[in-house]
C-alpha cells in the first residue's frame, strides 16, 4: 500500500503536466485564432485602414470634378447687349453639362429665347448621352459680343445680337454649334471658310454630316441645319422652324 500511494501521485502528477502542455499549444481549424485572423472572413472589420477625421475639425466642402466653363449671372450675361428690351424679356440663361475636347465633363451656359431652351436642354443631354464633343459653350459677352471671335474659338452660343432681318441668333432662336469643327463652306463662290481656316473632318468627334445622330435630334426638335441653306453649308447652325414663325421674327 505504501508503494501504490507514492505510484499514484507521480501518475497524476504526470497527467497534469500533459493537459497543460495541450492547453498551451496553438489550436489549429475553426479553433485556432490565429488561423481565423489569417482566413478571409466576410464581415471581417477594415476600419483600420481608414483615417477618420478630427470631430472638432471644420468639414471641407466635397470637390466637384466638373470643369466650369461659364458661370454669369443674366445681368452679366447680357452687359453691353445693343439688344431692345423686349428682346431681352424673351431671353434665359441655364447651364448645359457636356463632353468637352479634353474627354472631361465640363459645365457652361447657353443664353436662348425661352421658347427653345427646354428643346437645347434637351440636345445638350441628348449630345452627353452620345458623348458627342462639345468643346465649349460659354455666352457671346466674353467674346466682347464679336461672332468671328466666338466663332474662331470654336464656342457653341445661340443668342447675339444683329440685324434680325437676316439673324435668327438676333432673338436666340439660333444655336451654334462648334463652329471651328463645323465651318461655314460656300457651294459656288470661291470664298474661304468661316471661320477662317477651319476645315471639315468627319472623322473629328464634334462634327456633323448628313445623317448624324446629333442632326437629326435637332430636326426632330423642330429645327432647321443651315446644311440647307441655298449659298452655303452653314454646318454648326440650327434655327428654330415653327417657333421662329411664332414669335414673328
Amino acid at each position: 500500500m505504501k508503494i501504490i500511494l507514492p505510484l499514484l501521485s507521480i501518475l497524476c502528477f504526470f497527467c497534469s503536466c500533459t493537459e497543460n502542455k495541450r492547453d498551451k499549444q496553438p489550436l489549429t481549424g475553426a479553433g485556432d485564432p490565429a488561423a481565423g485572423a489569417r482566413q478571409p472572413q466576410g464581415n471581417t472589420d477594415t476600419t483600420n485602414h481608414y483615417q477618420f477625421p478630427d470631430p472638432t475639425e471644420k468639414a471641407k466642402p466635397v470637390k466637384n470634378d466638373t470643369i466650369i466653363d461659364a458661370d454669369y449671372s443674366f445681368e452679366e450675361a447680357i452687359a453691353g447687349t445693343q439688344a431692345p428690351q423686349s428682346i431681352i424679356d424673351q431671353l434665359e440663361l441655364f447651364e448645359v453639362v457636356y463632353l468637352s475636347t479634353d474627354g472631361k465633363i465640363h459645365r457652361g451656359q447657353i443664353l436662348s429665347n425661352k421658347k427653345i431652351a427646354e428643346n437645347i436642354r434637351t440636345i445638350f443631354r441628348f449630345m452627353l448621352e452620345k458623348e458627342f464633343v462639345i468643346e465649349k459653350a460659354i455666352p457671346i459677352v466674353r467674346y466682347s459680343w464679336s461672332d468671328s471671335l466666338s466663332m474662331d474659338d470654336n464656342n457653341s452660343y445661340s443668342f447675339c445680337y444683329r440685324d434680325i432681318t437676316y439673324s435668327k441668333h438676333a432673338t436666340g432662336m439660333a444655336i451654334d454649334i462648334n463652329p471651328r469643327f463645323n465651318p461655314l463652306r460656300w457651294k459656288t463662290e470661291n470664298r474661304p471658310n468661316q471661320p477662317k481656316g477651319a476645315v471639315l473632318d468627319t472623322t473629328v468627334n464634334g462634327t456633323l454630316y448628313p445623317g448624324h445622330p446629333v442632326v437629326d435630334e435637332f430636326r426632330r426638335l423642330g429645327f432647321r441645319w443651315g446644311h440647307s441653306f441655298t449659298k452655303f453649308y452653314d454646318d454648326h447652325h440650327f434655327e428654330s422652324n415653327s417657333l421662329c414663325r411664332d414669335s414673328g421674327s
